[in-house]
């Protein structure tokens, strides 16, 4: 069988295509390389984009649809399935109000109105607040 190498984290998660981690379980989706210099060119690039993480290179097996076997030892936790995004047509921003919340609304703004004519203050105060 033909050999790939891989990139693993400190937290037991491999380099995607998408220069994110992923958990390995889709093995499609893991950044995989036959040559061992461009697996570690890529471990430097993202050890000096973010210094914290540890990267090392794994060897690993190909199956027959070119994917990388991952021993199931060194295999994370499966991190946790990211929310659908929302379908077309959706207003993103659009917050459920209720009917308390609209009148506590329309209250506030009711008493919330100011007038500059104030008979019962000094000619001092009314002049600092213009």
């Amino acid at each position: 069988m033909a050999q790939t190498f891989i990139l693993q984290n400190q937290d037991k998660l491999f380099f995607g295509k998408s220069k994110e981690w992923v958990d390995g379980y889709d093995a499609n989706a893991v950044f995989k390389t036959p040559h061992k210099d461009e697996a570690v060119n890529q471990m430097f690039e993202i050890t000096s984009k973010d210094y914290q993480q540890r990267v090392k290179v794994l060897a690993c097996e190909l199956d027959e649809k070119a994917l990388p076997v991952i021993p199931g030892d060194i295999m994370p936790a499966p991190l946790p399935k990211a929310p659908k995004p929302p379908k077309a047509g959706e207003d993103l921003f659009a917050e459920a109000t209720s009917d308390a919340q609209a009148d506590d609304n329309d209250e506030l703004t009711e008493e919330l109105t100011f007038s500059a004519d104030t008979p019962d203050e000094p000619a001092e105060t009314q002049a600092k607040l213009v």
